[in-house]
């Protein structure tokens, strides 16, 4: 569905594969996996592209059609990828525009992105297992397996594991904008 998308909005602003590929800084290849749901892109790569549509990031995930009661099963889940080191997400709500609901493992010195970075939503994230830091404003939080953080993410933000063990991570984002 997102390759769907991306290729609707590039053939909407009459680009081709290497135009659009050049002006988001990644390769043709790259956005032609996408394209065809052979890979899935990372956070990076939707920010970059999401910036060249002039849009955010939720838009490339809107369904015009997400259904009123929506099931998320394991296994079939949108997942936003990431290089080694930072945290791979999968999304457990469709794209309707008013909240994202987003999963993730943190393998020991994970974070979710190398810098904190700002978006205007309020965001609520829940250890779910192990210990995640929650660099938010230039403070740090360490919330323990159970524990919620609740912010205006407009506050330059980032998460990251500083432990020795795996932790899980449910965020969600009202409105969407990860």
């Amino acid at each position: 569905m997102l390759g769907d998308q991306l290729r609707d909005l590039r053939q909407q602003h009459s680009l081709t594969l290497r135009q659009l590929a050049a002006a988001a800084d990644v390769s043709p290849a790259l956005l032609s996996q996408i394209e065809n749901g052979a890979t899935d892109p990372s956070l990076a790569t939707l920010r970059k592209l999401a910036k060249v549509f002039d849009t955010s990031i939720a838009a490339l995930f809107s369904e015009p059609d997400a259904p009123l009661v929506h099931i998320s099963r394991p296994g079939s889940r949108s997942r936003l990828a990431a290089p080694p080191g930072q945290i791979a997400y999968d999304r457990l709500t469709p794209g309707r525009g008013d909240l994202e609901v987003l999963e993730a493992e943190l393998a020991p010195g994970d974070a979710s992105s190398t810098e904190p970075w700002a978006h205007p939503s309020t965001e609520c994230a829940i250890a779910v297992t192990g210990e995640v830091v929650a660099e938010i404003g230039g403070d740090s939080y360490v919330l323990k397996t159970g524990e919620a953080i609740t912010f205006d993410s407009r506050l330059p933000h980032l998460y990251r594991n500083a432990s020795d063990q795996r932790a899980r991570l449910i965020i969600a984002v009202t409105p969407p904008t990860p």
